[in-house]
């Protein structure tokens, strides 16, 4: 017997684990490394955002019954109605490729690595329902490169290890309005059948000075009251990714 309920709404949605945070270039054992003086050396990585952004194009998303503005500051979760299909497909939020900055490929189509300064684009995984909570003022206070605001989800990227911390440098976030996180207007997701050209919202990321010829441990992590963090799952709120400029 098909189970027809469970694409539209999942049964127990108060066990559905936290999203998983993943990265762009998606690669094996999460390792970059390259040389930027050989193209051929980061063609894989670039070529892996090239593809992965491609829906993000305006082009993309000019179909006016599909596709909404939703702001350039961001803003609370937008409700767009209950989870049933016979209210029919629901209009989704149009991301743009300008706000990650020097990631976008816009100006830069090698996305920094052929400067020795890697991007790499970060998003939360796709679940149904669910509606991330930003975590309070107060509880940011450690973390001075997250700018408060209560409607966005914040990440930091920043050494996994001790011996990483000092070697990772300057890290610049571009995202929606400027914050390095995810705007709540984006959420909750209806699922594939009643939002089948849903975007995630995007963070870009750019180490623009890592030590050369050392291979560094990263570790980037959402925030949120709701955002858990396991030792079984790896990417249930965070990865680890080593970078490995060489000279």
């Amino acid at each position: 017997m098909l189970l027809t309920i469970s694409e539209l709404k999942p049964t127990y949605q108060d066990r559905v684990a936290p999203p998983g945070l993943t990265q762009i270039p998606q690669i094996q054992k999460t390792e970059i490394a390259f040389r930027p003086n050989d193209p051929k050396s980061y063609e894989a990585y670039v070529l892996n955002i090239v593809r992965f952004l491609e829906k993000y194009k305006d082009s993309a998303q000019k179909d006016e019954m599909t596709f909404e503005d939703c702001g350039n500051v961001p803003s609370e979760p937008k409700d767009r109605g209950d989870l049933v299909q016979e209210q029919g497909e629901r209009k989704v939020c149009r991301f743009k490729l300008e706000w990650l900055g020097n990631c976008s490929g816009i100006n830069d189509e090698t996305y920094g690595y052929r400067e020795g300064k890697p991007c790499i684009i970060i998003k939360l995984n796709r679940v149904l329902g669910f509606k991330p909570k930003p975590p309070k003022n107060e509880s940011l206070e450690a973390y001075p490169v997250m700018k408060y605001n209560p409607y966005v989800l914040p990440v930091q990227c920043t050494g996994k290890r001790e011996e990483d911390k000092d070697k990772v440098g300057n890290v610049e976030y571009f995202g929606l309005g400027n914050y390095p996180g995810f705007p709540l207007q984006y959420y909750p997701y209806y699922g594939k059948l009643l939002q089948p050209k849903y975007l995630q919202p995007l963070l870009a990321v750019q180490f623009t000075n890592l030590t050369m010829d050392t291979e560094i441990r990263i570790e980037c992590k959402a925030y949120g009251e709701n955002i858990g963090y396991s030792e079984k799952d790896r990417f249930q709120g965070r990865f680890d990714v080593k970078i490995e400029v060489k000279s």
